[in-house]
């Protein structure tokens, strides 16, 4: 629910288009929804900006499915992340308008259609291998309402396919750069650009990339200015910070 939910709601309930108690009932549960097994943030929108998304690594096929079920009774776009694909096959027995990325791992409701941003966000990948947490990176953009350009396979070892790009790159107001083994490619974008990065290490690599821990260092250590760090392979992080700053 958000303001303007609220709103309405007040507006239904003083004009007797909704009775008073079930107007009492809808405000018993704005601020969360207990589940037993999950407690649904119905205030996380009004706070944020946006709403409460589900991680579903951990939970079971019956808990994904049941928080999924009441998300649907309000009027959210609804995105579920590190979801498997017997997740979506019990989502898409009582919703049909379900949609499933198996690159990104993510089950997306649109129940409304957000209104897209004039300005874009880059998601920049070292290499074929990176992909998959950039789509989870780029659906989690788009999902919030915001124009994304791909640029994948542009690492450091072919350098100059990155410069290839660069002009796409340079015109996006935020760029999230995603990159294993040695995670170089944040800084090389950070010393060619004037626009703020969140770059994104991931666990592709050899034994000592550690499971993407060198590339968040490499990343951390970062001689160029302007290179933000989300953990490894947090392509939902990297998409929900770039929206937030596509949107100021």
């Amino acid at each position: 629910m958000n303001e303007k939910d609220i709103k309405e709601l007040l507006v239904n309930i003083k004009e007797n288009r909704i009775s008073l108690e079930d107007g009492v009932k809808a405000f018993k549960e704005l601020p969360f929804k207990d589940l037993g097994f999950a407690k649904i943030d119905n205030h996380r929108e009004i706070r944020v900006g946006y709403p409460e998304v589900i991680y579903c690594g951990g939970k079971t096929v019956e808990q994904v499915k049941e928080i999924i079920k009441f998300m649907m009774t309000k009027e959210n776009n609804i995105l579920a992340t590190r979801a498997t694909e017997e997740m979506f096959d019990e989502v898409r027995d009582f919703c049909k308008e379900a949609e499933y990325d198996k690159e990104a791992k993510i089950i997306r409701i649109m129940k409304n259609t957000p209104k897209v941003s004039d300005s874009y966000i880059a998601v920049v990948a070292a290499g074929t291998s990176d992909i998959s947490v950039c789509e989870e990176a780029a659906i989690t953009a788009e999902t919030f309402g915001n124009k994304v350009e791909r640029i994948y396979d542009v690492g450091v070892a072919g350098i100059h396919r990155l410069f290839d790009k660069l002009d796409i790159i340079r015109g996006a107001k935020v760029v999230i750069v995603v990159a294993g083994m040695e995670g170089a490619l944040a800084s090389v974008v950070g010393g060619l650009i004037d626009k703020p990065i969140i770059a994104v290490p991931t666990s592709v690599g050899y034994g000592a990339n550690f499971n993407g821990l060198a590339a968040l260092l490499s990343m951390l250590n970062s001689c160029a200015s302007g290179v933000t760090v989300v953990n490894i392979d947090n392509g939902f992080g990297a998409g929900y910070s770039a929206s937030m700053i596509n949107k100021l």
